[in-house]
């Protein structure tokens, strides 16, 4: 998996990347072969890690370290349900436009990085702060993942379906927590309404992509 910066960012070697989060050369590889992090392989062999890529990486393991016991809880069911929701409607047919590899492993980098913003968001209730600037950054996540459907010529639609199966998924995943354990219904319509938050910023930078192409293709003038 490569990752989608520019060649002007800072590209670090296996061991600086290392260093950079505080573990093992052999965890950053094996993240690396999971597809956690993305990762450049230069002609010669060698990995390069884009230094925002970690310092992206850092924060969302951060927000993982410091989540209080509902947003963790959440996050470890949605993680797991959405994995179980993909293998039970891999079949369906908007599923089937993302079954290139390629663009497989780019939809889940840019997946895997909006749940680590959706957690950094659930932390970040006291500040308001730091909650624009995550919705910012999710906004930028829901332009990006509208570029790549458009680069595979899909539809607004095949391209919406795709994100609600995700926001569905982890807003299912927040209803069924207070009867699968001991939490306050308030607590639980708190979760929701930052996880709708979030996901209705991606949804619209979505709309937005496809909308500035349609304003694209009209003629200036033409009156029908």
């Amino acid at each position: 998996m490569t990752s989608d910066n520019s060649f002007s960012d800072n590209w670090l070697t296996l061991s600086e990347a290392a260093k950079l989060l505080d573990v093992h050369p052999t965890t950053i590889r094996r993240w690396a072969n999971n597809g956690d992090i993305p990762v450049l392989v230069t002609p010669g062999g060698h990995r390069r890690f884009s230094s925002s890529d970690m310092a992206r990486f850092a924060r969302e393991r951060s927000a993982l370290r410091n989540v209080n016991g509902l947003t963790g809880l959440w996050a470890t069911k949605a993680l797991a349900n959405a994995r179980h929701e993909v293998m039970v409607h891999r079949r369906d047919s908007w599923l089937t436009h993302f079954e290139d590899h390629e663009n497989r492993n780019r939809n889940r980098v840019l997946g895997q990085r909006l749940l680590g913003l959706t957690l950094q968001y659930l932390s970040s209730e006291s500040s308001e702060e730091n909650s624009a600037a995550i919705l910012d950054e999710a906004r930028y996540i829901g332009r990006q993942y509208a570029l790549y459907a458009k680069e595979q010529g899909l539809p607004l639609r095949v391209t919406l379906e795709a994100s609600m199966f995700f926001r569905d998924s982890l807003i299912e995943t927040a209803l069924e927590m207070p009867e699968a354990s001991s939490i306050r219904p308030e607590a639980s319509v708190r979760l929701l309404r930052r996880i709708n938050n979030l996901l209705n910023a991606v949804h619209l930078a979505v709309a937005d992509v496809y909308q500035d192409e349609a304003d694209a293709d009209v003629i200036p003038g033409d009156g029908g």
